[in-house]
């Protein structure tokens, strides 16, 4: 999955960017926040856990992705 298709969920679900480095962190008011590796194609796996992390759908994300 590309990076800047999984920022474009987290910011859609009202994540924001607080820090970045060797990976960005995600914030949103009362959740979890969640690491983004600094890649520009991130493993199918990472992206599915990330976004189970951030307590999104698995659907959402294939929606988007196609």
């Amino acid at each position: 999955m590309k990076q800047r298709v999984l920022i474009k969920l987290l910011k859609q679900a009202g994540y924001r960017r607080c820090r970045s480095g060797d990976h960005m962190i995600f914030e949103k008011a009362g959740c979890r926040s969640v690491q983004v590796p600094n890649h520009k194609e991130i493993n199918e796996y990472t992206a599915k856990q990330i976004l189970k992390d951030a307590g999104l759908l698995p659907e959402d994300k294939e929606d988007i992705n196609g």
